[in-house]
């Protein structure tokens, strides 16, 4: 009896059961956006547990990026290949149980460990929770209501990790930021049982394994030398070298891969394409500052200047209300300024913003002097990637719609990492004890940035578009 009633609830079509779904997608979503901030203010905490200083550190937040972002294309691929509700049911329980070996890790390289399964959690099931999304709602003004809502979830999340960290933090210790998802995530997976119809009959094809390891390999390899690099032990003095020579090469053979590849990860013909080449090149280079920046605040407010998590937390508030005013208003000066305009502008705020971090540290300054760094990176991760986002889908197709929009979060996701790896990793190195770390840090990412703005300056794409963005 009760198969019968769960198989007459899937096979339904109701507005009511779509709605609900959406909610549970949104959750989903949001967990998993959340789970990219919400270390941040409690790094500080989980390193004085486990004694990792603030450059080992780094693992925590970009392990959990470089794996989401580099599995990301393969998720996608394993919904058509596996089915999305299989893919959906998989990719949730994998992030929910390294959510749960994340909260009782009994040391560093396990809780590591478990942000790099984190990451591959996500990377299965955020595809297909947006393919669910768009199958149950008709295309048409329902699907953009949903579509529109699933992405002011993902940057409401994404903003309120800063807060929840500290206020989690402060009143139930770090180890409760990755255990508070759990029973969401456990709600998630019923209500995905329950009200997601079962997969039709999918037409098998070969996945491109070979590609995706290649596309993760490399970026961790890149980390663990920029890390190991850092350290005085002349014992690994062989590591770093090791390392980087690893991540060029894997760089290399994934070119080769993709090349000989039967149903490739991302065709290189994809990449003709100058506007989205040199897009997503911009995207990488803004995202490594702004994911600097986002440390750099942490570190500032909690290393030197001894601010609480909870303090730390409702300090970042800014910069949470802020991202989201952005994310309402900047869509709409799309069609006006052009993602050129819009992306030239949110790299100058976000330059802006890297030199009064620098200031602020070098006059040692009081917390509210970072506010209007905070403002300024909200304004430039508001507008330089929105700008950005439109840029890197420029003339794409119903073909490679999908793979144009893979590609651009993957920019997003990898150079946050790299640049948190790169910048971070020089200016906290114990090499450079004599240099101010939010100094070289933000001058890095500056130098970075100036790239960044080459690069988008020649961007060849008109001028404006009156098209709306959702991310």
């Amino acid at each position: 009896m009760l198969p019968d009633i769960l198989s007459s609830r899937r096979n339904s079509s109701s507005p009511v059961r779509a709605w609900l779904v959406l909610c549970c997608m949104a959750m989903l979503q949001f967990l998993i956006a959340v789970d990219v901030t919400v270390v941040n203010v409690a790094l500080p905490s989980i390193g004085a547990g486990f004694g990792a200083n603030g450059r080992q550190l780094t693992w925590v937040v970009v392990g959990y990026t470089i794996t989401g972002g580099g599995l990301l294309m393969l998720g996608g691929r394993l919904g058509d290949v596996l089915g999305r509700r299989r893919v959906l049911l998989l990719g949730t329980a994998v992030f929910g149980a390294a959510s749960l070996l994340a909260g009782l890790a009994p040391s560093f390289p396990a809780l590591v460990a478990a942000r790099l399964l984190q990451g591959a959690g996500e990377a299965i099931a955020l595809p297909a929770a947006m393919a669910v999304i768009v199958l149950m709602f008709p295309e048409g003004p329902r699907r953009s209501r949903a579509l529109s809502l699933w992405a002011a979830v993902a940057s409401c999340g994404l903003v309120l990790g800063f807060v929840l960290s500290g206020i989690i933090t402060e009143l139930f210790g770090w180890r409760w930021i990755f255990l508070v998802s759990v029973p969401f995530i456990l709600l998630v997976l019923c209500a995905v049982i329950l009200l997601v119809p079962a997969d039709p009959p999918v037409e098998r094809t070969p996945l491109d394994l070979p590609g995706a390891l290649l596309l993760t390999a490399a970026p961790l390899l890149f980390t663990l030398g920029i890390v190991e690099a850092g350290e005085e032990d002349r014992a690994l003095a062989w590591l770093p070298p090791a390392a980087l020579s690893g991540a060029v090469i894997a760089g290399i053979v994934f070119v080769m891969v993709e090349r000989h590849a039967a149903d490739p990860l991302v065709p290189l013909g994809f990449f003709r394409s100058r506007p989205r080449v040199l897009a997503n090149l911009a995207t990488a280079l803004l995202s490594a500052a702004l994911s600097t920046s986002f440390l750099l605040f942490t570190y500032y407010l909690q290393d030197r200047l001894g601010l609480s998590p909870l303090g730390a937390g409702l300090m970042m508030l800014p910069l949470a209300v802020a991202l989201i005013a952005a994310s309402i208003f900047v869509p709409q000066l799309l069609g006006r300024w052009g993602a050129q305009i819009c992306a030239l502008a949110g790299i100058g705020f976000t330059v802006s913003a890297m030199a009064a971090i620098a200031l602020a540290a070098h006059l040692e300054a009081n917390a509210l002097a970072m506010i209007p760094a905070m403002l300024l990176i909200a304004a430039g991760m508001g507008f330089g990637l929105v700008g950005l986002q439109y840029a890197a889908v420029t003339g794409a197709t119903e073909n490679d719609a999908g793979i144009a929009s893979g590609v651009q979060r993957a920019a997003d996701q990898l150079g946050g990492s790299t640049g948190i790896t790169l910048y971070v990793g020089i200016g906290f190195a114990p090499a450079l004890k004599g240099t101010d770390p939010f100094l070289t840090s933000s001058l890095l990412a500056i130098t970075g940035l100036t790239a960044a703005g080459v690069i988008a300056w020649r961007i060849p794409m008109p001028a404006s578009s009156s098209e709306e963005v959702v991310g």
